[in-house]
């Protein structure tokens, strides 16, 4: 089974989405030999992500337009700066224009989203993580994002690692006999954690010996014990469950070795990018 879809069908079919049998405005109004001269402007500041995908959809929908810029995917864009500049068909440039600032903005919203969690916990030897918490066929993507706003990406997909949660503990009966299975079952590089919601859990998911300990929805107090254990026997922990920008920094005190944040990938707002500043260069005589 294919994971996500080629990149190339992705563009293709969300510019077929817009687009449809044709920008019947453009057409009508502009004329044909029409040129524009247009930046991308980050109206206010984000973590760019998506500039090659921008580069993509140009070329798709025309390959004469010229596209120029100095922005790289991960690096912060003061508000007011040009992301990209594109001279061509004004036809074509309007036509793709809401695809390709979609992108952007979702994207580097993801990112930028990505950049405040990592920003608040500095210099604390603490990873930002995403989850499996994303949009339908866009997981690669929004997963990529995360990483150019400086996080981790946890598991891509089910066959990426082993993670015993509650359900999976409900119908086994135990946390013993969950890992005792998987650790049976489970090629020996692929790491079992066990999700735990009390501090009982955790000493059964160390008794049971998993390889890291998924510690969900604890309050601070409940946190700094539950490492503790996890620390006493070299078992590495992640905390998940209710984080925000607010509180980020005390769970990364407690000691964890990574924050799960689903929030990332299914919550960051889009960031304000716009395509400004359109000069004609040349009128239809």
């Amino acid at each position: 089974m294919q994971r996500s879809p080629d990149i190339q069908t992705f563009l293709t079919q969300i510019l077929q989405e817009d687009i449809g049998r044709g920008d019947i405005t453009s057409m009508a109004i502009i004329p044909d030999n029409a040129q524009l001269h247009a930046h991308v402007v980050a109206r206010a500041p984000l973590m760019l992500s998506g500039i090659h995908l921008a580069a993509m959809l140009l070329a798709m929908v025309d390959d004469t337009l010229e596209m120029k810029s100095e922005a790289a995917d991960g690096v912060f864009m003061p508000a007011g700066t040009s992301i990209m500049e594109i001279k061509g068909s004004a036809r074509s440039i309007l036509m793709v224009e809401r695809t390709l600032l979609n992108v952007l903005q979702h994207l580097s919203g993801i990112a930028t989203l990505t950049a405040q969690y990592v920003a608040a916990i500095d210099g604390l030897p603490v990873r930002i993580v995403d989850t499996r918490k994303t949009a339908p066929g866009l997981r690669e993507l929004q997963k990529y994002a995360v990483r150019c706003g400086g996080g981790f990406n946890h598991r891509i997909g089910l066959d990426d690692g082993v993670l015993i949660k509650d359900n999976h503990i409900a119908v086994v009966g135990n946390i013993e006999g969950a890992v005792a299975r998987a650790r049976a079952a489970a090629p020996q590089l692929i790491k079992i954690e066990v999700e735990c919601d009390t501090l009982d859990q955790v000493r059964e998911a160390v008794a049971a010996k998993a390889d890291m300990i998924l510690l969900d929805n604890m309050d601070i107090p409940t946190l700094k014990a539950a490492v503790a254990l996890c620390k006493a026997s070299h078992i590495a922990s992640e905390a998940s469950g209710g984080i925000t920008l607010e509180n980020v920094r005390a769970v990364a005190e407690t000691g964890v070795d990574s924050i799960a944040i689903g929030a990332l990938t299914h919550s960051a707002p889009a960031v304000d990018i716009a395509l400004d500043s359109f000069i004609p260069t040349r009128e239809a005589a």
